[in-house]
C-alpha cells in the first residue's frame, strides 16, 4: 500500500459528471469532499495488500507528527490538532516506468482487491480520528485542488516499513 500524504490548509475533490448537479443530497455530498488544516491522502492499494498494511499505515498517519507546536516545530500530530483528512484513491502510485515513456499500472491492485481495502482505510483513519473523513470516488474521474501547507510532502509505501 503506498500514499502520498500531503499537509494541507484545505483539500477537495471534485467528481466528475456530478458537480453540475446541485441537490440536498450533492450539497451534502461536496462536504464530505472538502476538509480544511489536515492531511490529503493520496491511496494506492496492490493486490498483495492486507488489512495489516491498512491498519500499520493508518497509525503511522495518524501519528505523524508533521503539524507545528507553539514553538514552530513539526512535533504535533493530526490528531493534536484536530485536524481533518481527505482520502483519493491512487491507483497510478503504482506506475511502472522503466520500460518505454507510456507508464503501465500492472502492479496496481484490482476493484476487487482494492475497493474493500481503501475502504477499510477509510474507516480506520475515521476510527483514529474521532471524526468522518472526506473521500473521493473510487475510480472515478476526479479533479483535486488544495493548498499544501510548508509544503510538507510525504510517501509511504508498507513494503518499507523498516
Amino acid at each position: 500500500m503506498r500514499a502520498v500524504i500531503q499537509r494541507v490548509k484545505y483539500a477537495k475533490v471534485r467528481v466528475e459528471g456530478f458537480d453540475h448537479i446541485e441537490t440536498d443530497e450533492m450539497v451534502e455530498t461536496e462536504k464530505k469532499r472538502s476538509i480544511n488544516e489536515g492531511f490529503l491522502i493520496l491511496l494506492g492499494v496492490c493486490n498483495e495488500d492486507t488489512l495489516e498494511d491498512v491498519d500499520w499505515l493508518v497509525k503511522k498517519i495518524a501519528n505523524l507528527r508533521v503539524f507545528d507546536d507553539e514553538n514552530h516545530v513539526m512535533n504535533r500530530s493530526i490528531i493534536d490538532i484536530e485536524g481533518e483528512a481527505l482520502v483519493v484513491s491512487q491507483f497510478t502510485l503504482y506506475a511502472s516506468y522503466k520500460k518505454g515513456n507510456r507508464p503501465s499500472w500492472f502492479k496496481a491492485g484490482s476493484h476487487e482487491h482494492s475497493i474493500p481495502l481503501y475502504e477499510a482505510f477509510i474507516k480506520e483513519m475515521e476510527h483514529q480520528l474521532g471524526k468522518a473523513v472526506g473521500t473521493g470516488e473510487f475510480g472515478a474521474d476526479m479533479k483535486v485542488e488544495l493548498l499544501n501547507d510548508g509544503p510538507v510532502t510525504i510517501c509511504m509505501d508498507t513494503k518499507n516499513k523498516e
